[in-house]
C-alpha cells in the first residue's frame, strides 16, 4: 500500500507542474452506435499506461492520503480501464452494462473535500473514482445518487484536481466537476470536453467562434481591391490552433461538428482517431529548449475510443499507432479473473518493410 501510494504521489504531484492535458470527442454513427473518444498526453515521460479487465465481484480497497484503506470497491459490473503508472488508477472505460467514463485534468478549478481519516471507509480518491463508476454502476443517473455517498479526495492533498466524463447506453452525457467540496454534474450533449477553466465557461467561450462555419469564403471587390481567399477552407480562418485546453475544446467541437455521419460504429471509430490526430502534441511543444525530456515519441502518450453501444474500446499509443480492441462481448465477466497487461509490451513503433520484386 505504501508503495502504491509514493508512486501516485510522485506522479499526480509531478502533474502541477506540468499539465496532463486531454481533448475528448463525441460522434454518433448512422446505424445509431454512440462513440466517445480522448486523448491523453503527458510530456515529461512516460505513463507506463495498461489495461485491466476486471471481473464481476472483484473488491478492491480505495487508496487515501494517510496510506490507510478506503472505501471498499466491490465490482457489481464487469469492465475493461485503460490505467496510467498503476492497476488500480483507472482513467478511462467502459463496462459490461455500457457506462462510459473517463478523467481529464482540471487544474486550478476544482476544489475536494478536505481528507477526514474518520470518514475513510466512505472515501474514494480522484484516481479510483473511474474505477468505482464503473464497477458499480449502469447509468449516468445512478453515478448522480450515488455521488453524495462518498466523499472524494485527492490522493495527495497539495495536487491538482480532475474532472469527468461519464456516459450511458442511452447517449446521455454530463461532466462531473467537484467545486467547494461539492460534486456538480453538467449536461454535455455537445459531447466534448479538455480542461480548465471549467465546462460552462468552455461552453460558453464557443461565442466568441460563432463567425466560423465549415467550406471556403467567397471573394470580395471593394473599390477596386480584389480579395480572394488562398485555398480551401477558409470559412475556418480564426480557428484556434494552440494546445491551450481553451482552444483544442473550440477546435474539437468544430472538427466534430462538421464531421459527416458514417454508416456503422467501425467507420466512426476510425473517424474518430482522425480528428483526433489533430490533438497530438509534439514532444517540445510545451517545454523550454533543452528542456526536452528523452524517450517519449509524443506527448499524446495514448488516444482511445469507445464504442458503447457496441461494448468495444480501442486504443492506440505513442509507441505503436496501430489500433487494438478489446470487445467486451466476448468476456465472460462472471468467470474471468483480474487482468493486467501494458498497452504496448515494446516501446518501438512497428514499421512494415514492402517488398518490391
Amino acid at each position: 500500500m505504501k508503495k502504491i501510494f509514493y508512486i501516485a504521489a510522485m506522479l499526480w504531484a509531478a502533474c502541477s507542474a506540468v499539465a496532463i492535458a486531454c481533448t475528448g470527442i463525441t460522434l454518433k454513427s448512422g446505424d445509431g452506435s454512440y462513440i466517445v473518444a480522448r486523448t491523453i498526453e503527458w510530456g515529461n515521460s512516460s505513463l507506463n499506461s495498461g489495461y485491466v479487465v476486471v471481473p464481476r465481484g472483484y473488491v478492491q480497497d480505495a487508496l487515501t492520503p494517510d496510506g490507510l484503506g478506503g472505501k471498499q470497491l466491490v465490482a457489481k459490473y464487469g469492465y475493461v480501464g485503460l490505467t496510467v503508472e498503476q492497476k488500480e488508477f483507472v482513467t478511462e472505460g467502459i463496462n459490461e452494462a455500457g457506462l462510459s467514463a473517463g478523467l481529464f485534468y482540471f487544474p486550478g478549478y476544482g476544489e475536494y473535500e478536505t481528507y477526514d481519516a474518520g470518514l475513510r471507509q466512505a472515501t474514494v480518491t480522484d484516481l479510483q473514482l473511474v474505477a468505482w463508476m464503473l464497477g458499480g454502476f449502469s447509468t449516468v443517473d445512478e453515478v448522480k445518487e450515488a455521488i453524495d455517498g462518498i466523499h472524494v479526495v485527492g490522493i495527495v492533498p497539495q495536487a491538482s484536481t480532475a474532472h469527468w466524463r461519464i456516459a450511458d447506453a442511452s447517449g446521455r452525457q454530463v461532466v462531473l466537476e467537484i467545486t467547494g467540496g461539492k460534486p456538480c454534474f453538467y449536461e454535455n450533449s455537445l459531447g466534448v470536453l479538455t480542461n480548465s477553466p471549467g465546462f460552462e465557461w468552455q461552453m460558453t467561450n464557443l461565442n466568441n467562434y460563432v463567425n466560423l462555419y465549415p467550406g471556403n469564403v467567397n471573394g470580395q471587390d471593394r473599390n477596386g481591391l480584389s480579395l480572394r481567399p488562398f485555398g480551401a477552407g477558409a470559412g475556418m480562418l480564426g480557428l484556434p490552433g494552440d494546445v491551450t485546453p481553451p482552444s483544442r475544446f473550440v477546435r474539437a467541437a468544430f472538427y466534430q461538428s462538421t464531421a459527416p455521419v458514417l454508416a456503422t460504429a467501425r467507420e466512426t471509430v476510425v473517424q474518430c482517431f482522425h480528428i483526433l490526430n489533430n490533438f497530438d502534441i509534439p514532444v517540445g511543444l510545451e517545454h523550454a529548449i533543452g528542456d526536452v525530456p528523452a524517450g517519449l515519441p509524443s506527448a499524446t502518450q495514448w488516444t482511445s475510443a469507445t464504442d458503447i453501444t457496441g461494448r468495444m474500446i480501442y486504443y492506440r499509443s505513442a509507441w505503436n499507432m496501430s489500433v487494438r480492441c478489446i470487445d467486451l462481448k466476448t468476456i465472460n465477466f462472471g468467470k474471468v479473473k483480474f487482468q493486467y497487461h501494458p498497452l504496448e509490451k515494446t516501446l518501438e513503433q512497428p514499421v512494415e518493410m514492402i517488398k518490391v520484386s
